[in-house]
């Protein structure tokens, strides 16, 4: 502990006391205000005047959406309230905040600091009591008043309003035990301030109840900072909280300081959570967002003020927003790590295909076509953010996709997209484990998710729980995840909630993106715990727009069960099971083939497993398994097909490699059509099947005729059939391509590879 995290602790562990002493005295602290200066005129996202054209463009333009706030509201005043994934929650009106109605426990009224909150059997799920206490249900009754025009709705908002502050009276309860949850209920609070401006429903003195209840609130998250005990979201919305209290709130008399702090907060947390290749530190691509939801909303609060925006934070930004757009050009964000259940604007947008909203606010705010492209229909919190001018440049731009395959290097997440539609991309997990001892981050290395024009096909389980541990390990476990299993066991070892006793980090091992082919290959060495040391190595080679060949090998010693999992989204359906297994997305037409290897005395079976697409919701889903108990190495190869029409008719087959275990290749028969790919050792010179390279992998094609359509090449120098040269370079490259039909010799990456040789008439009818 250094001597600035000691002296905070203890700070923080005094004031929590004297708090204590200070309510139990009757003499809780009260903010200062100060006379008002005219000259000081914060703006919030809206000014009042077009308040009204808001509410009415809302209603306009997001007709379905204003329906919604309204029947969302009618259910809050018949005390049914929707809290993350559960839906419609019976709670009463007004509810009890501090009981969680699901497990029917509640918290005890007692100093914050003292309750437990992270022991279910005393308080039920924490996290569900804090999402109703986050107040945006409060906004949903405020945005109801104005699209509906009934004062009954802001009536009930002062009501509730009131109530709670009767029932939490500062420091007491659950409701203060958290300052990030503090943090989101002050967001609630300045949002209601500006969107019951001149509503007659209010009290005279509500706006002054409203301003000290937010100094308060101001004053708890300055004094109980998580700089040392979450320093990753905790700490960043905090620092939101602090500088929006701070900016619109000038007449309270620590206002500077709070606008001060936390300005600092979120530009220091921008350089620090976030990746150089855009990715937040967390490894979890829900609390990605989560956070560039709280960069996007400070910094167009900042510019609506006349604050300096550094262009440093201004690059983060565009960065994480470039990092999604990545992650979501087939219409939807694969879900890796934690799904926290939380959003900044709206509570409800939660689900995967939700997880794209912060784009329309940089397409709109950057001039960025290419994410629109990606997210080509704004939503209603773009309208309240950027205001009608926002929407219109945002309208203006022309959509100009910019798809491909990506490889995010330092988060360890790649894509191999589709370039032709339907848009297509597998993503796999080949990163470090998180922050820290990888609180969010699910032992699933070198997982894959698989997305279909916006339709997930290859699924995440998502984490449906933090507070029961059964399933919050179940559902963060390998198992749940598309990637190997051994002998049963997770890859890394949870201790508690919320961290992992040994973090496994998987390792990239290369990486080639060329205009017809992906290549990934990548280890981790999570079961090297095990005897024998196992560790598990993944290659993927995607032929652009037809297939991608799936290699696992589990390297070490002795006898072991091997079970290969491909977790599926309920969108998809069994059609068939023989050598291959076939399932159809019913939703959409088109479907996926799991085309396994013959011959390779591995047992195939399909079930159901779990996933949750929202915290709290569960449903049964389809699961494939592929096992083997073998001795090791041992290694298997699965070919994902995604199909428009009719299933393919497709034949995996290994190739013997007589007796050279750095080399595995197969054979795949598509109608008259012969295709070899060859996955070696890069830089490791390796023979099969009267092949000779050096290259991690070789994809060549032949038709009915043996004419050599086909030849591909990736991180190698050379190539020869039965000792006739194919190709020859002075240097390694990363790829080389050619196609027959075009008559050239082979494109090589990078270009100006010197003492090139290339002997097309080498190439072997039949492939060999």
């Amino acid at each position: 502990m250094s001597l600035d995290e000691w002296k905070t602790r203890t700070y923080q562990e005094t004031s929590k006391r004297l708090d204590a002493l200070r309510a139990a005295l009757r003499m809780p602290p009260q903010p200062r205000l100060l006379a008002a200066d005219p000259a000081v005129q914060p703006r919030f996202f809206f000014d009042p005047l077009s308040l009204r054209s808001l509410a009415d463009a809302v209603a306009v333009r997001f007709p379905e959406t204003a329906g919604r706030v309204c029947s969302e509201a009618e259910e809050i005043l018949a005390g049914r309230f929707r809290v993350l994934g559960y839906g419609p929650v019976d709670w009463g009106f007004p509810p009890d905040w501090h009981r969680d109605p699901l497990s029917g426990h509640r918290a005890p009224h007692t100093a914050w600091y003292r309750i437990r909150f992270l022991e279910p059997n005393r308080v039920g799920d924490h996290k569900v009591v804090w999402e109703l206490n986050r107040h945006q249900h409060l906004v949903t009754l405020a945005k109801a008043w104005l699209l509906s025009g009934e004062e009954r709705f802001a009536a009930d908002v002062v009501r509730l309003w009131y109530d709670w502050q009767e029932k939490n009276a500062y420091p007491l309860g659950i409701n203060w035990a958290s300052s990030l949850e503090v943090a989101f209920r002050t967001l609630s609070w300045l949002w209601l301030r500006h969107l019951l401006q001149g509503c007659p429903a209010l009290p005279a003195k509500f706006r002054e109840d409203l301003t000290l209840a937010l100094g308060r609130s101001g004053r708890h998250i300055a004094r109980y900072l998580s700089t040392y005990f979450a320093p990753n979201t905790h700490l960043l919305g905090e620092g939101v909280a602090l500088f929006f209290i701070g900016l619109l709130c000038p007449e309270l008399a620590m206002a500077r300081a709070w606008r001060q702090q936390g300005w600092e907060i979120v530009l220091q947390e921008a350089g620090r959570q976030v990746r150089a290749d855009g990715m937040h530190f967390e490894q979890s691509t829900y609390y990605h967002v989560y956070a560039l939801d709280f960069f996007l909303h400070a910094r167009i609060l900042a510019g609506r003020n006349g604050i300096t925006v550094p262009e440093d934070f201004d690059r983060t930004i565009q960065s994480m927003l470039e990092a999604l757009a990545r992650l979501s050009q087939a219409g939807c964000v694969p879900r890796f790590g934690d799904d926290d259940g939380g959003r900044v604007f709206d509570g409800n947008r939660n689900r995967t295909e939700h997880l794209t909203d912060p784009l329309v606010i940089g397409a709109a705010l950057y001039g960025r076509s290419d994410w629109k492209a990606v997210r080509p229909e704004p939503g209603e919190e773009a309208l309240w953010l950027l205001g009608e001018e926002g929407l219109e440049r945002f309208d203006a731009l022309a959509a100009r996709p910019a798809p491909g395959s990506f490889g995010l290097t330092q988060s360890g997440i790649y894509g191999m997209a589709s370039t032709e539609p339907p848009a297509r991309m597998l993503a796999m997990d080949c990163g470090p484990h998180g922050m820290g001892r990888g609180g969010h981050g699910h032992a699933d290395a070198l997982s894959v998710q698989l997305i279909r024009r916006g339709r997930i096909w290859i699924d995440d389980p998502g984490t449906c729980s933090y507070s029961e541990p059964g399933l919050r390990d179940l559902y963060r476990g390998t198992s749940a995840h598309s990637t190997l299993v051994v002998d049963g066991q997770d890859l890394a070892q949870p201790s508690g909630p919320f961290a992992w006793t040994q973090p496994v980090d998987a390792r990239m091992e290369c990486w080639i993106t060329a205009p017809a082919f992906d290549f990934l290959k990548a280890s981790h060495a999570g079961y090297s715990r095990l005897p024998g040391a196992v560790v598990h190595h993944r290659s993927v080679f995607y032929l652009r727009n037809h297939y991608w060949l799936v290699l696992d090998e589990a390297r070490g010693e002795g006898e072991h069960q091997l079970d290969v999992h491909w977790r599926l989204h309920p969108n998809l359906e069994l059609l068939s099971v023989g050598s291959e297994m076939v399932f159809t997305d019913h939703g959409a037409g088109g479907g996926l083939a799991f085309i396994p290897e013959s011959g390779a005395g591995w047992s195939s079976a399909t079930g159901l497993g779990e996933r949750s697409p929202a915290y709290g919701q569960r449903e049964t889903a389809p699961v494939v398994c592929f096992s083997r108990a073998a001795r090791l190495p041992a290694s298997f190869a699965t070919l994902l097909v995604p199909f428009e029409e009719q299933p393919p008719s497709l034949r995996l087959q290994r190739v013997s490699a007589a007796g050279d275990p750095s080399v595995h290749a197969y054979e795949i028969r598509a109608g008259h059509d012969l295709h070899r790919i060859f996955f070696g050792e890069p830089g490791r010179v390796w023979n099969c099947g009267g092949w000779s390279s050096d290259s991690g992998v070789i994809y060549c094609r032949s038709a009915a005729s043996g004419q050599a359509e086909a030849f591909c090449m990736g991180a190698g120098s050379q190539a020869s059939f039965q000792s006739q040269p194919v190709i020859l370079l002075g240097s390694r490259c990363d790829y080389v391509e050619w196609l027959s039909e075009n008559g050239r010799p082979p494109a090589v990456f990078p270009p100006g590879s010197t003492e090139m040789v290339w002997s097309p008439d080498a190439l072997p009818t039949r492939l060999g």
